[in-house]
Protein backbone atom coordinates (compact mmCIF):
# COMPACT_ATOMS: atom_id res chain seq x y z
CA UNK A 1 0.00 0.00 0.00
CA UNK A 2 1.15 3.13 -1.05
CA UNK A 3 1.09 7.11 0.54
CA UNK A 4 -2.25 8.24 1.34
CA UNK A 5 -2.39 11.97 1.57
CA UNK A 6 -5.28 13.32 3.73
CA UNK A 7 -7.05 16.41 5.03
CA UNK A 8 -10.13 16.83 7.12
CA UNK A 9 -11.99 18.89 4.32
CA UNK A 10 -10.72 15.93 1.31
CA UNK A 11 -7.83 15.83 -1.09
CA UNK A 12 -6.83 18.78 -3.31
CA UNK A 13 -4.95 17.54 -6.07
CA UNK A 14 -4.21 20.58 -8.45
CA UNK A 15 -5.09 19.98 -12.77
CA UNK A 16 -2.44 21.31 -14.85
CA UNK A 17 -3.34 21.80 -18.41
CA UNK A 18 -0.40 21.11 -21.02
CA UNK A 19 -0.75 22.84 -24.29
CA UNK A 20 2.40 21.73 -26.40
CA UNK A 21 2.56 20.42 -29.76
CA UNK A 22 5.36 18.58 -29.70
CA UNK A 23 4.28 14.39 -28.56
CA UNK A 24 7.64 13.81 -27.04
CA UNK A 25 7.61 17.22 -24.57
CA UNK A 26 4.03 16.64 -24.03
CA UNK A 27 4.22 13.55 -22.74
CA UNK A 28 7.39 14.25 -20.64
CA UNK A 29 5.69 16.72 -18.86
CA UNK A 30 2.63 14.80 -18.26
CA UNK A 31 4.67 11.77 -16.96
CA UNK A 32 6.83 14.11 -15.02
CA UNK A 33 3.59 15.95 -13.32
CA UNK A 34 1.49 12.45 -12.70
CA UNK A 35 4.82 11.61 -10.50
CA UNK A 36 4.89 14.59 -8.79
CA UNK A 37 0.89 13.85 -7.88
CA UNK A 38 -0.83 16.38 -9.99
CA UNK A 39 -3.74 15.82 -12.51
CA UNK A 40 -2.95 16.42 -16.13
CA UNK A 41 -4.77 17.13 -19.22
CA UNK A 42 -2.68 17.17 -22.61
CA UNK A 43 -3.92 19.23 -25.32
CA UNK A 44 -3.53 17.50 -28.45
CA UNK A 45 -6.35 19.31 -30.54
CA UNK A 46 -5.26 22.71 -31.15
CA UNK A 47 -8.46 24.40 -32.74
CA UNK A 48 -10.12 25.43 -29.78
CA UNK A 49 -7.56 25.29 -26.77
CA UNK A 50 -9.61 28.43 -25.00
CA UNK A 51 -13.19 26.30 -25.25
CA UNK A 52 -10.97 23.50 -23.90
CA UNK A 53 -9.24 25.47 -21.10
CA UNK A 54 -12.78 26.46 -20.27
CA UNK A 55 -13.88 23.26 -20.26
CA UNK A 56 -11.57 21.58 -18.02
CA UNK A 57 -10.65 24.88 -15.92
CA UNK A 58 -6.83 23.79 -14.59
CA UNK A 59 -5.61 25.23 -11.93
CA UNK A 60 -2.39 26.18 -13.64
CA UNK A 61 -1.80 25.95 -17.36
CA UNK A 62 1.98 25.25 -19.63
CA UNK A 63 1.96 26.81 -22.47
CA UNK A 64 3.95 26.69 -25.16
CA UNK A 65 4.64 29.76 -27.98
CA UNK A 66 5.12 27.61 -31.57
CA UNK A 67 1.72 26.02 -31.59
CA UNK A 68 0.28 24.78 -35.19
CA UNK A 69 -2.50 27.56 -35.69
CA UNK A 70 -2.93 30.19 -33.49
CA UNK A 71 0.08 31.13 -31.43
CA UNK A 72 0.93 30.55 -27.29
CA UNK A 73 0.87 34.45 -26.98
CA UNK A 74 -2.75 34.57 -28.89
CA UNK A 75 -4.30 31.51 -26.99
CA UNK A 76 -3.07 33.02 -23.84
CA UNK A 77 -4.35 36.60 -24.48
CA UNK A 78 -7.89 34.52 -25.19
CA UNK A 79 -7.86 32.77 -21.93
CA UNK A 80 -7.11 36.02 -20.13
CA UNK A 81 -10.16 37.40 -21.62
CA UNK A 82 -12.25 35.02 -19.55
CA UNK A 83 -10.33 33.86 -16.64
CA UNK A 84 -7.54 34.66 -13.92
CA UNK A 85 -5.89 30.77 -14.06
CA UNK A 86 -2.17 31.20 -14.03
CA UNK A 87 -0.28 30.74 -17.16
CA UNK A 88 3.08 29.31 -17.53
CA UNK A 89 4.91 29.86 -20.63
CA UNK A 90 7.26 26.68 -21.58
CA UNK A 91 8.96 27.24 -24.73
CA UNK A 92 12.12 27.52 -26.81
CA UNK A 93 12.01 31.58 -28.13
CA UNK A 94 14.87 32.75 -25.40
CA UNK A 95 14.53 36.40 -26.86
CA UNK A 96 13.61 38.81 -24.14
CA UNK A 97 11.04 40.67 -26.31
CA UNK A 98 9.18 37.43 -26.44
CA UNK A 99 9.45 36.81 -22.96
CA UNK A 100 8.08 40.76 -22.83
CA UNK A 101 5.16 40.27 -24.87
CA UNK A 102 4.41 36.84 -22.90
CA UNK A 103 4.09 38.22 -19.44
CA UNK A 104 2.39 41.56 -21.05
CA UNK A 105 -0.31 39.31 -22.63
CA UNK A 106 -1.07 37.65 -18.62
CA UNK A 107 1.10 35.08 -18.64
CA UNK A 108 2.63 34.41 -14.89
CA UNK A 109 5.81 33.27 -15.57
CA UNK A 110 8.42 32.34 -18.80
CA UNK A 111 10.41 29.26 -18.64
CA UNK A 112 12.97 28.58 -21.55
CA UNK A 113 13.93 24.88 -23.07
CA UNK A 114 15.97 23.11 -22.19
CA UNK A 115 14.33 23.42 -18.93
CA UNK A 116 15.88 22.02 -15.74
CA UNK A 117 13.10 19.89 -14.37
CA UNK A 118 13.74 21.04 -10.87
CA UNK A 119 13.47 24.39 -11.25
CA UNK A 120 10.02 23.96 -13.21
CA UNK A 121 8.48 22.03 -10.48
CA UNK A 122 9.24 24.71 -8.12
CA UNK A 123 8.08 27.22 -10.59
CA UNK A 124 4.59 25.78 -10.44
CA UNK A 125 4.40 25.15 -6.86
CA UNK A 126 5.67 28.40 -6.20
CA UNK A 127 2.61 29.64 -8.63
CA UNK A 128 0.18 27.51 -7.38
CA UNK A 129 0.67 28.16 -3.85
CA UNK A 130 0.41 32.60 -4.27
CA UNK A 131 -2.96 31.72 -6.57
CA UNK A 132 -4.26 29.04 -4.08
CA UNK A 133 -4.66 26.17 -6.52
CA UNK A 134 -2.62 23.82 -4.01
CA UNK A 135 -3.04 22.67 -0.49
CA UNK A 136 -0.53 20.53 1.09
CA UNK A 137 -1.79 17.72 2.93
CA UNK A 138 -2.05 17.71 6.64
CA UNK A 139 -1.46 14.03 7.05
CA UNK A 140 0.62 11.59 5.59
CA UNK A 141 0.30 7.33 6.05
CA UNK A 142 1.92 4.91 4.82
CA UNK A 143 3.78 1.41 6.54
CA UNK A 144 1.70 1.74 10.00
CA UNK A 145 2.81 5.52 10.07
CA UNK A 146 0.85 8.42 10.49
CA UNK A 147 2.66 12.12 10.26
CA UNK A 148 0.98 15.58 11.05
CA UNK A 149 2.78 17.70 9.10
CA UNK A 150 1.32 20.87 10.92
CA UNK A 151 2.37 19.31 14.21
CA UNK A 152 5.70 18.02 13.23
CA UNK A 153 4.83 14.32 14.91
CA UNK A 154 4.50 11.16 13.69
CA UNK A 155 2.08 8.67 15.65
CA UNK A 156 2.39 4.74 15.32
CA UNK A 157 -1.03 3.10 16.91
CA UNK A 158 -1.64 4.93 20.13
CA UNK A 159 2.03 6.15 20.94
CA UNK A 160 3.25 9.96 19.49
CA UNK A 161 6.60 11.32 18.91
CA UNK A 162 7.85 15.12 18.23
CA UNK A 163 9.99 15.83 15.41
CA UNK A 164 12.64 18.23 14.48
CA UNK A 165 12.34 19.74 10.94
CA UNK A 166 15.06 17.65 9.54
CA UNK A 167 13.66 14.56 10.62
CA UNK A 168 10.16 15.98 9.58
CA UNK A 169 11.17 16.54 6.24
CA UNK A 170 13.12 13.33 6.05
CA UNK A 171 10.18 11.24 6.95
CA UNK A 172 7.53 12.90 4.92
CA UNK A 173 9.46 12.58 1.68
CA UNK A 174 10.18 8.32 2.50
CA UNK A 175 6.88 8.41 3.20
CA UNK A 176 5.61 10.09 -0.61
CA UNK A 177 7.98 7.51 -1.82
CA UNK A 178 6.78 4.56 0.44
CA UNK A 179 8.37 1.22 -1.47
CA UNK A 180 10.88 3.26 -3.22
CA UNK A 181 14.44 3.26 -2.46
CA UNK A 182 15.49 6.91 -2.16
CA UNK A 183 18.99 7.91 -2.70
CA UNK A 184 20.80 9.99 0.02
CA UNK A 185 21.44 12.82 -2.60
CA UNK A 186 17.81 12.79 -3.14
CA UNK A 187 17.13 13.59 0.64
CA UNK A 188 19.58 15.92 0.59
CA UNK A 189 18.32 18.22 -2.23
CA UNK A 190 14.96 18.21 -0.73
CA UNK A 191 16.41 19.40 2.36
CA UNK A 192 18.34 21.97 0.30
CA UNK A 193 15.03 23.00 -1.31
CA UNK A 194 13.47 23.83 1.98
CA UNK A 195 16.93 25.99 2.81
CA UNK A 196 17.94 23.82 5.50
CA UNK A 197 21.65 23.63 5.76
CA UNK A 198 22.18 19.70 5.25
CA UNK A 199 25.47 17.85 4.11
CA UNK A 200 25.90 13.84 4.01
CA UNK A 201 27.39 13.40 7.79
CA UNK A 202 24.43 15.58 8.71
CA UNK A 203 21.67 13.45 7.03
CA UNK A 204 23.21 10.19 8.99
CA UNK A 205 22.96 12.04 12.22
CA UNK A 206 19.38 12.67 11.59
CA UNK A 207 18.35 9.45 9.44
CA UNK A 208 20.07 7.40 13.29
CA UNK A 209 17.69 10.19 15.34
CA UNK A 210 14.85 9.25 12.98
CA UNK A 211 15.17 5.69 13.50
CA UNK A 212 15.31 5.64 16.81
CA UNK A 213 12.00 7.62 17.97
CA UNK A 214 10.61 4.96 14.96
CA UNK A 215 11.95 2.04 16.87
CA UNK A 216 10.41 3.90 20.27
CA UNK A 217 6.93 3.63 18.97
CA UNK A 218 7.75 0.12 18.74
CA UNK A 219 8.39 0.37 14.53
CA UNK A 220 12.07 -1.29 14.46
CA UNK A 221 13.19 -1.15 10.64
CA UNK A 222 10.93 0.49 9.31
CA UNK A 223 13.11 2.47 7.34
CA UNK A 224 15.84 -0.15 6.25
CA UNK A 225 19.36 0.90 4.12
CA UNK A 226 19.56 -0.41 0.53
CA UNK A 227 23.64 -0.57 0.80
CA UNK A 228 24.82 1.85 -2.12
CA UNK A 229 20.98 2.66 -3.62
CA UNK A 230 19.52 4.40 -0.24
CA UNK A 231 16.68 4.02 2.16
CA UNK A 232 13.80 2.37 1.53
CA UNK A 233 10.41 2.63 4.04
Amino acid sequence: MGVVKTRERGITMPKIMIIEDEPAVRDELSLLLENEGYLTQPVTDFTDIPEQAARYAPDLILLDIGLPGRDGLAVCSHIRRNTSVPIIFVTSRDSAMDELRALSLGGDDYITKPYNILVLLARIKVILRRCGGMTEPDILEAKGLRVNLTKGTVSAGTQTAELTRNELQILAHLMSHAGEIVARADLIEVLWDNQIYIDDNTLSVNMTRLRSKLDALGMPDCIKTRRGMGYQL
